[in-house]
């Protein structure tokens, strides 16, 4: 894809009129900057509507082993084309869905207590593609609630780690404890092209919480060949549980 379009199709996602004042912000990141360790994580300040990064914190030339002046100059282009050729797309429509998820579910007063996460492989300064886990939590938002200046968190992983493309949402709930509220596995086909229909229909009724037993009942089907359809099924997506299976479908609906 290439970059003229990516910016098309992230302005538009971000699109906006009202360019907030980040002067408050960026002080107290820069604060709090000179107190952090090194590590393998790194921090900025990300602006939606000019593509640029507004702060970057001191550990990202020790994390990606590439000039933070680079990001300073060329802004968001500069990391796009960082971002696995693969990945881009896929991101693409993790950022879509995130924010269509926010303006259509998350109530305007709740958003500032809103919490985003999602993933990609990045190319490093060795030209080493390494999977980043960003982690963005709203700072300011436009005459519509719509976010657009974010503190984002990036965590580094080892590249041998494989890692589906994955992208959630959190609130804040009342005990100041995040609850997730939307979570896509962006990497997973699930039910499109693997699973057979009667696999299909055993992980439609596990969704609804129904045993073994009672799903045999339902399909007129033996217990076994139920438990051989969950085995298969998590072989296929390869999860390790049925659990994890029903979690992940419970925030997916659209692929049941």
């Amino acid at each position: 894809m290439k970059y003229s379009q990516i910016k098309e199709l992230y302005k538009n996602i971000f699109k906006s009129y009202e360019k907030p004042s980040l002067e408050t912000h960026i002080k107290k990141m820069v604060e709090l900057d000179n107190y952090l360790p090194y590590s393998s994580t790194f921090f900025c300040v990300t602006n939606t509507q000019d593509l640029k990064f507004e702060y970057i914190s001191k550990n990202l030339s020790s994390c990606l082993g590439i000039n933070p002046n680079d990001l300073k100059t060329h802004g968001m282009r500069y990391f796009w084309s960082r971002i696995h050729p693969e990945d881009i797309e896929v991101w693409l429509s993790a950022m879509n869905q995130l924010m269509e998820f926010t303006l259509s579910e998350i109530k305007p007063t709740d958003r500032s207590k809103a919490n985003y996460t999602w993933n990609y492989r990045f190319k490093n300064g060795s030209d080493t593609y390494v999977n980043i886990v960003q982690n963005t939590t709203p700072l300011s938002f436009d005459l519509d609630m719509k976010p657009i200046i974010g503190l984002a968190h990036y965590t580094v992983l080892d590249p041998k780690i494989k890692m589906q493309i994955t992208a959630s949402a959190k609130l804040l709930n009342a005990n100041n404890e995040y609850e997730t509220i939307y979570f896509n596995n962006f990497s997973q086909k699930l039910l499109k092209e693997s699973i057979s229909n009667r696999e299909r229909d055993v992980i439609r009724l596990l969704v609804l919480n129904l045993t073994s037993k009672e799903i045999s009942e339902k399909l007129n089907i033996s217990s076994h060949t139920v438990d051989t359809h969950r085995r298969n099924i998590l072989k296929k997506l390869k999860i390790s549980s049925t659990g994890e299976l029903v979690g992940m479908l419970k925030f997916n609906k659209n692929l049941i």
